[in-house]
């Protein structure tokens, strides 16, 4: 039993109103997908035609579940354990158990190139990460060694709460 108060001791979001766009565009790929099946005259023969519908469906579906998954991040922070929701619907998922994390640094700026690209990243040199826009994060050191980076708002907070949970459980 802790003698930390129940709910969260902080939470967090980041945002990208640039990737609305791409949803944009995957839904343009699936309403294509929509009218080619519905006013095609089937004179190019079937196969072609399905080939074009299900590769305008699937693509747009892609690009719509890619980009609303990682339109924004929400991170809590608790007694137990760091949890990271991505999306609307709260997928991928990420949780964290505090005594798991053997360090926590503030990152003053981080970079979708830096881990070729946004959404949930894994780079051998520098682990994993989820990325939703340019700018500031937290970076975990897990036991094992492992890094796992997190771009959100007030990560310097978010950094300050960690450390100190880490003191208490260190006592």
């Amino acid at each position: 039993m802790t003698d930390h108060p129940p709910g969260p001791l902080w939470t967090g979001r980041a945002s990208n109103r640039v990737q609305w766009l791409f949803a944009v565009l995957g839904a343009l790929f699936v309403a294509l997908g929509i009218q080619l099946a519905v006013s095609s005259d089937w004179t190019s023969g079937i196969v072609p035609l399905v080939m074009s519908v299900v590769g305008c469906l699937a693509a747009g579906l892609l690009i719509l579940y890619g980009t609303l998954a990682f339109v924004h991040v929400a991170v809590t922070v608790d007694a137990e354990s760091l949890v990271l929701r991505c999306g609307h619907i709260g997928l991928p998922r990420r949780t964290i158990a505090l005594r798991e994390v053997a360090a926590a640094e503030f990152v003053p700026r981080i970079t979708p190139q830096q881990w070729g690209g946004w959404g949930y990243r894994w780079r051998p040199e520098k682990g994993t990460a989820v990325i939703v826009r340019r700018g500031e994060g937290v970076e975990l050191r897990l036991d094992d060694g492992k890094l796992f980076t997190f771009t959100v708002d007030d990560a310097e907070n978010a950094v300050r709460v960690i450390r100190a949970h880490l003191r208490a459980l260190a006592r």
